[in-house]
């Protein structure tokens, strides 16, 4: 192979491994709104982007959306180690079918190991405020051992960074709020909650300050309230 074409194909490969990154939020800030930016210029990375963020998806669905046991667990956490671990380029055309294939291993697992059960699971639309009238989301709630958690996807929220983020709150009938979890932007993110949606049944995003005080600011951005149907 030729420098040109060598330097060419690392340079690929570095491209692909960003993308994959980005994907899974795990690219750094110094480099992150750059790849973005190119992403918005181009629709082949826009593509890629969401072909790594499909494979992601699945993947998380497999280990995430499902209460497999904690050996089982273990086993998905190694095998998305593993993935990882491959080229760029083979995680790029093979991503989305070994995520899949890590799904059918889970669901396989859990039916074998615990046959005839399944995770309580409660849902919520989110609609916008006049803070953000163009936001809007979904969050499914999930019981586990652990807690509720809660897998919640918003459009419309600017990323906010630096000393100002976004808060999740569940409340009850009477007012009482409780944090259930703070992000810079609403895609993919993970939440979790110590008391019963059942009970605190509306759902509500604020936008905070890292001003040392722990209250809501009271500047909802989205608002839903919590039900058994899908």
């Amino acid at each position: 192979m030729s420098l040109r074409r060598r330097r060419a194909h690392e340079s690929d490969d570095r491209e692909i491994a960003e993308l994959a990154a980005l994907a899974d939020g795990s690219l750094g800030p110094e480099r992150r709104a750059a790849l973005e930016a190119e992403v918005a210029a181009s629709p082949e990375l826009a593509d890629c982007l969401a072909e790594q963020r499909l494979a992601v998806a699945f993947a998380r669905s497999a280990a995430e959306q499902v209460e497999a046991p904690s050996g089982l667990r273990a086993r998905i956490d190694a095998e998305r180690s593993s993935i990882r671990a491959r080229s760029p380029r083979r995680l790029a055309l093979a991503g989305a079918g070994a995520a899949a294939a890590l799904v059918l291993a889970v669901g396989v697992g859990v039916a074998v190991l615990d046959s005839g059960s399944s995770a309580e699971t409660l849902h919520a639309a989110l609609g916008p405020t006049g803070l953000a009238p163009n936001a809007g989301g979904t969050a499914t709630l999930t019981k586990t051992s652990s807690g509720w958690r809660i897998s919640l996807d918003a459009t419309g929220l600017p990323r906010l960074d630096g000393e100002r983020f976004y808060q999740a709150w569940l409340r009850n009938a009477s007012g009482a709020l409780v944090p259930v979890g703070s992000f810079n932007e609403g895609v993919d993110v993970t939440l979790w909650s110590g008391v019963s949606p059942k009970d605190f049944t509306t759902l509500t995003v604020t936008r905070e300050r890292n001003d040392g005080d722990q209250d809501s600011s009271g500047e909802k951005v989205l608002v839903g309230t919590v039900s058994a149907a899908g």
